[in-house]
């Protein structure tokens, strides 16, 4: 595992290679955020680096429901009987492994790895707006029907999940990039995925933190290359 850090947010890469994927914690005045839940063997790297910051992780974000961001989730729960656990109320049924659509969702089907056997329940079904902690959700569809974001109103800093990846290059999630395609090949809705993007941009943030690849400090240039190519692709 890998631990970068940029003021209050600490990135965890597994894997950081090969396929690197990132969760990251979030600190606040007595405790932490984690958001997301990485791979299943992610667990000890997870603890060990809430450890080393010297605070408990009271809180358990999900940006989406595919499997490399919610692997340790059990596990977790666990170790962290009393930490809350919180996922979007349309991502929720993905967790629970249910891949329907709802009837405005017909024509696109689910992509990625959608978990079958989580046992973990969410305490919380997050809303736009809700706040945990200094964390503002911000519902970015696209990539899965419920993606959300968080974004520090402390800091202004960005964890967009998989709204947009920056291995193999800065992209909208469903822009192939040749270098690293495994996003593009699990997003559900594209141009949805472009709209969450050019949202997302409007919140200005300082630093852009993503599920795969690395932070960027003062993304603007990121996003507006990263939307230009989305909307190439889907001419």
């Amino acid at each position: 595992m890998k631990m970068i850090q940029e003021g209050t947010v600490y990135q965890l890469t597994f894997m950081p290679r090969f396929f690197p994927v990132s969760c990251y914690l979030v600190e606040e005045d007595n405790e932490l955020t984690l958001i997301d839940a990485a791979l299943p063997f992610s667990l000890n790297g997870i603890l060990k680096a809430a450890r080393k910051i010297g605070k408990p992780i009271t809180n358990i974000i999900l940006t989406h429901a595919h499997s490399d961001h919610i692997g340790a989730l059990d596990a977790l729960r666990a170790k962290l009987p009393n930490a809350v656990i919180s996922i979007s109320a349309r991502e929720a049924r993905l967790l629970a492994g249910d891949k329907s659509l709802l009837p405005e969702e017909a024509g696109y089907p689910i992509k990625g790895g959608v978990p079958k056997n989580i046992k973990s329940k969410p305490d919380i079904l997050l809303a736009e707006g809700d706040f945990i902690g200094s964390l503002e959700v911000i519902f970015s569809p696209g990539h899965t029907p419920g993606s959300i974001s968080l974004l520090d109103r402390r800091t202004n800093s960005l964890i967009a999940g998989d709204a947009l990846h920056t291995r193999g290059g800065v992209a909208v999630s469903g822009t192939l990039k040749p270098l690293f395609p495994f996003p593009a090949l699990a997003t559900w809705n594209k141009r949805l995925a472009l709209e969450s993007a050019k949202k997302l941009r409007t919140f200005t943030p300082e630093l852009l933190a993503v599920g795969h690849g690395r932070m960027i400090r003062k993304p603007e240039k990121a996003f507006n290359k990263a939307i230009r190519e989305s909307e190439r692709s889907l001419r």
